[in-house]
Parts: structure tokens; C-alpha cells; sequence
């Protein structure tokens, strides 16, 4: 789209966005010091090509060799004897796995965590030592990196996403009646942080379109719940507000879309609020 404001951005709609968020806890986590005997039992665990941990269900070659499950249908032949890997279930190591605790795959980025491997997927689901990846709604972008990399990389690869400052600003997304699906993006500076804008709009089975609008934190879910945001538009004496705390970037927004967790209106309802065809949302950011 041409002739679109500073810090706005339509977003061809290629979709692939993932969704996360940034709790580190577990029912039966601990930290990794004093647990000498523990951290020598997964080091039985590791498994030979990704050096990641084999855990249950535990498949074994002919002569006991071990494998992940990531790594087994890649193989065709054990990686320690070059025999026949075969489907034999290990179920002694199996047992043994249900009593070690498994440090956190995010160890050498800063977490300290150790789990029993019924809770390890689920708490690197949310670590907040997990690496962030792009906020931008784009699916091309693959970058991944820690928190302090996210505004640089922003500023650098997708440049044409500027940043307003302050606690009140106007979001403006222009050329709102432009077939298909698009996204426009802002962003927002206040309180030493960083907000990431999303208008979304998606086309429905019937035709219609709706419009998806929600506020993102450049930060964690735990940084998120510090602050309140309020999206709202104005015209011809009507309203339509929404108020919700952030969306953590460890979250993402798709959950909270496809829950309708965010400002949500047709394609009527904007064009009550619409003037020659661009959309004004009143962005307030507020703490906690």
C-alpha cells in the first residue's frame, strides 16, 4: 500500500505465527545445585546425535544404544554399533526417567531449572529463557534472539515499522477497504518500554472481514502484567473501547485472535468510525 504514515505498516497476510509465553515455573522444579546424582543420571539420557535428552518412550537398538525420537526416524541404523535400530522398547530406562530431573533445555542461556521430564516440554513452552523470536505478524521473518536483540533487529530488518512516543497516540491504518487479509503494525514507546501495535484484518469463510486489534509488550509475560492497555474509536458520538493487559511477544497474539481476547469489529462497525477509507485508533498505555 502507498502513502501509509509514518510508523504503520500494512503486512501482506502470510500468517505463521507462534505463540508462546514466559512463565518459567514447575510443580517439581528445583534448582540444578545439589543435584550431583541427578544431573549423572541424565547424562545417561543424552542421546548420541542431538545431544538432547531420550526421553520416554525410550526406543533402544539390538544392543541397547539409545536414540531420541527426534532423531530416530532420521536414522536407519543405530549411531553407536551400526545395527538394526529396530522398535524395542527400553522400559527399565523408562522407569528410571520417571524418578531424574532433567535440566531445562535453556540452561546455558540463565535458567537454573531442573524438571522431571513429565513437566520439561511444557515449562521450556514458557521459559523465560527461551529465545524471542520476530513480533512482526509476517511469516517470512525467522529470527530468533534474546529480549535486548528484539528492538535492534526491528529497527534494522523491518525498518519500515517506526516508533511513536509516548503514553496517547493515534494509530492510524490507512487504505482499511483494500481486498484480503493485511495486518498493520505500530509501534509504541513509553515507560522505558517498548509496545508492538497489531491491526489485523481477516477475510471469513462468508466473505465478511473482521478486524483483530491488540497490544503487545516488546518484554515477558511477568513484564506485561505491570502494565494496561486501552484501545479505543471515536466518531460522530460513538465509542468502542477495549481494555486487557499486553500480550507478552513470548505469548504472542494468535491465542488471544483467535479467542477474540482483543478489540474486535466488522467491516460495518469500521466504517462508522472510518474517514476516506483510514481507521484512527486511540492507543493508551498505562501501568499497574
Amino acid at each position: 500500500m502507498s502513502g501509509n504514515p509514518p510508523g504503520m505498516v500494512p503486512v501482506s497476510k502470510k500468517r505463521n505465527e507462534r505463540s508462546s509465553s514466559s512463565s518459567s515455573g514447575g510443580s517439581s522444579s528445583t534448582n540444578l545445585s545439589g543435584l550431583g546424582l541427578s544431573q549423572d543420571l541424565s547424562n545417561l539420557f543424552e542421546c548420541p546425535v542431538c545431544f538432547d535428552y531420550v526421553l520416554p518412550p525410550i526406543l533402544q537398538c539390538q544392543s541397547g544404544h539409545l536414540v531420541c525420537s527426534n532423531c530416530r526416524p532420521k536414522l536407519s541404523c543405530c549411531p553407536n554399533c551400526r545395527g538394526p535400530l529396530g522398535n524395542i522398547r527400553n522400559l527399565a530406562m523408562e522407569k528410571v526417567a520417571g524418578s531424574v530431573l532433567f535440566p531445562c533445555k535453556y540452561a546455558t542461556s540463565g535458567c537454573t531449572i531442573s524438571l522431571l521430564h513429565t513437566e520439561k516440554i511444557e515449562h521450556e513452552e514458557f521459559c523465560q529463557y527461551r529465545p524471542y523470536t520476530c513480533p512482526c505478524p509476517g511469516a517470512s521473518c525467522k529470527w530468533q534472539g534474546t529480549v535486548e536483540q528484539v528492538m535492534p533487529h526491528l529497527m534494522c530488518t523491518h525498518k519500515s515499522i517506526t516508533t511513536l512516543q509516548g503514553e496517547d497516540i493515534v494509530f492510524l491504518a490507512t487504505d482499511i477497504n483494500v481486498p484480503g487479509a493485511v495486518d498493520w503494525v505500530m509501534m509504541q514507546s513509553c515507560f522505558n518500554h517498548n509496545f508492538m501495535l497489531i491491526l489485523e484484518k481477516q477475510q471469513k469463510y462468508d466473505g465478511h472481514h473482521q478486524f483483530f486489534a491488540i497490544v503487545q509488550l516488546i518484554g515477558s509475560r511477568k513484564e506485561a502484567e505491570g502494565f494496561a492497555y486501552r484501545l479505543e474509536l471515536n466518531s460522530r458520538r460513538r465509542r468502542l473501547s477495549w481494555e486487557a493487559t499486553p500480550r507478552s511477544i513470548h505469548e504472542g497474539v494468535s491465542s488471544a485472535i483467535v479467542n477474540s481476547d482483543c478489540l474486535v469489529f466488522d467491516t460495518n462497525i469500521a466504517q462508522l468510525f472510518a474517514e476516506n477509507g483510514n481507521l484512527g485508533i486511540n492507543v493508551t498505555i498505562s501501568t499497574t
